[in-house]
């Protein structure tokens, strides 16, 4: 009995572990079940925002495909109605007559061909051979001190066989010198045996002779034309402050107050001036200018600091004059509208916007800058190397062609041709692909801005082969605007207006003297010294004081008569 009770006892407690398994077993899975439940959910959720976002994008990409077909549309539309854009095929036809953005099996055939005889060119152009430096032979015309060096131990037994000879440049300060005008006066001799007859108190007129004397620059001073002609210089070409150069005459003992200098610059601006504005007349009156602007600091005694101010800087390409002009500091478009009101011609710029004005203008061409281009797209190469190299090959080729032009002196006409065969199909496929490029540029990124810049002015950037006289570039007017960079890092800043009017009158004719390869230290001192006669005969023509024609006059004397 007790086994079967012990029997019956175990199978109850197995009974009942499984009883209380179960129950566990149950709880445990409708557990799980809850939390499975819950998850499906949560992704059920999940999927419903993902499709919802998907359809979302999916009107956010149509929507951008429609502004993007909206933008290349209105850009066509301002572009061609403002300026003509997309140029012709053909470069003798200025007009729009090609509405696609690809270029044509055709044209593309032109193009290669022209690139093609470009790379040719350049690849069978003799290379400059480097050449062993030679010394130079000094100037005969140079006074030579002579220093002989005997050697040691030389008596009656040696016999002089000849000598060695070595040159050396030296140097000696500038010397300054006094120029004394001495003006004999002479009387009749009657007048004086007369007068040896009379008492000391008489009074006797006797006619007396002396030379009138000459005219000088600055009549109320002692500085000659000369010594202005070296401050001049060494301020507005070597780029020394007044202060720096009365230094320098401190050391040679010579003092002068700073006060005096100053007034002595601002009598030869004075005596300079009317020379100044007969060339800015001369230079106006071309038919093809260069124009540019750079920054130039002014004092403003009202906010009592430096104020940026700017010099305009026109130049004629021909005839190799340049004038710089001052309005008051001012960049306004209304400067270079009266600047240029009467002017007819083409006009070389950069991309302001000042100068859009001139795009319709009648009797005015308006011609771009590839070395401004350039900069952009070379500014753009750590952004998009692969797009800004093609672009840059592509303005290479172009340039290519103006060295071809140059090796093989070619005269104006034969200049226009070579362009118009070779580096007008350049032009035309770079303009097509700067479009088809420009989505392809990161938004407001240096890519988009150089594509946008270059194509806005495109017209203007390809106008310069109508004419073999036009520049590819801008580069002349900005080599004459580096005195005036260099300046500014040295004498720091104009103290006035009328200061910087001064050093405008100063650059421009120290730049026509560099343009036409003439010494300014003989030019100013010849000008400073024959001006004051041209500004007391209006029948004198300043244009013969220009450097230009100073230079003509000179050579012209300097050839010699032949006597038939």
């Amino acid at each position: 009995m007790d086994n079967l009770a012990d029997k019956d006892t175990f199978l109850e407690t197995l009974l009942q572990e499984r009883d209380e398994l179960y129950q566990e077993l149950s709880k445990l899975r409708q557990m799980d079940g809850g939390v499975l439940e819950h998850y499906e959910a949560l992704i059920r959720e999940k999927d419903h925002k993902i499709s919802r976002l998907d359809e979302k994008l999916k009107k956010f990409e149509e929507k951008i495909k429609q502004l993007t077909d909206q933008l290349a549309w209105l850009r066509r539309k301002f572009w061609k109605a403002s300026s003509e854009k997309y140029i012709p095929v053909d470069p003798a036809q200025r007009k729009i007559d090609f509405d696609g953005l690809d270029v044509l099996p055709e044209e593309e055939e032109t193009i290669k061909d022209a690139a093609s005889e470009i790379d040719t060119f350049k690849h069978n152009k003799p290379e400059h051979t480097n050449k062993k430096p030679v010394r130079l032979t000094l100037p005969e015309d140079l006074r030579r001190e002579e220093e002989i060096i005997e050697p040691e131990g030389i008596d009656e037994n040696w016999l002089r066989i000849g000598e060695e000879i070595t040159e050396q440049l030296e140097h000696k300060p500038g010397e300054i010198y006094v120029r004394r005008i001495i003006r004999p006066k002479y009387a009749l001799k009657k007048d004086l045996q007369v007068q040896q007859e009379l008492d000391m108190d008489g009074s006797l007129n006797k006619t007396v002779k002396i030379a009138p004397l000459p005219l000088l620059p600055l009549p109320r001073s002692n500085a000659g034309a000369s010594l202005l002609a070296e401050l001049i210089m060494g301020k507005y070409m070597y780029h020394l402050p007044f202060h720096r150069q009365i230094s320098l005459f401190k050391l040679e003992g010579i003092r002068i107050p700073a006060s005096t200098v100053n007034d002595w610059f601002a009598g030869c601006s004075d005596l300079l001036r009317a020379l100044y504005y007969r060339l800015k007349e001369i230079v106006l009156e071309s038919d093809y200018i260069q124009i540019d602007e750079s920054t130039v600091p002014v004092i403003n005694h009202e906010k009592q600091r430096a104020v940026k101010a700017y010099l305009w800087v026109v130049r004629d390409v021909m005839k190799k004059l340049v004038f710089f002009y001052y309005d008051k500091g001012s960049r306004a478009q209304k400067v270079v509208i009266e600047l240029l009101h009467n002017f007819k011609g083409a006009v070389q710029t950069d991309g302001y916007e000042a100068y859009s004005i001139y795009e319709n203008k009648k009797g005015v061409l308006l011609l771009g800058c590839w070395a401004h281009a350039r900069r952009k797209f070379i500014e753009a190469l750590k952004e998009d190397k692969a797009g800004a190299q093609y672009a840059l090959e592509q303005i290479g080729l172009i340039y290519a062609v103006e060295s071809m032009a140059e090796d093989q002196e070619l005269d104006y006409q034969k200049t226009a041709e070579l362009r118009a065969r070779l580096a007008y199909p350049i032009l035309f496929g770079f303009e097509r692909w700067i479009v088809s490029y420009m989505p392809k540029a990161l938004p407001k990124g240096r890519m988009s801005q150089a594509l946008t810049y270059t194509y806005s002015l495109f017209h203007r950037l390809s106008r310069y082969h109508l004419d073999g006289r036009y520049r590819i570039d801008n580069n002349l007017v900005e080599n004459t605007i580096r005195p005036l960079a260099l300046g500014r890092k040295n004498y720091m800043f104009c103290g006035n207006h009328d200061a910087a009017e001064n050093a405008a009158i100063m650059y421009s004719l120290l730049g026509c003297c560099a343009a036409t390869d003439v010494n300014p230290r003989e030019w100013l001192t010849d000008v400073l010294t024959r001006i004051p006669y041209y500004n007391n005969d209006y029948s004198l023509d300043l244009a013969d004081l220009l450097p230009h024609n100073w230079k003509a006059a000179r050579e012209l004397q300097k050839t010699p008569i032949e006597i038939q």
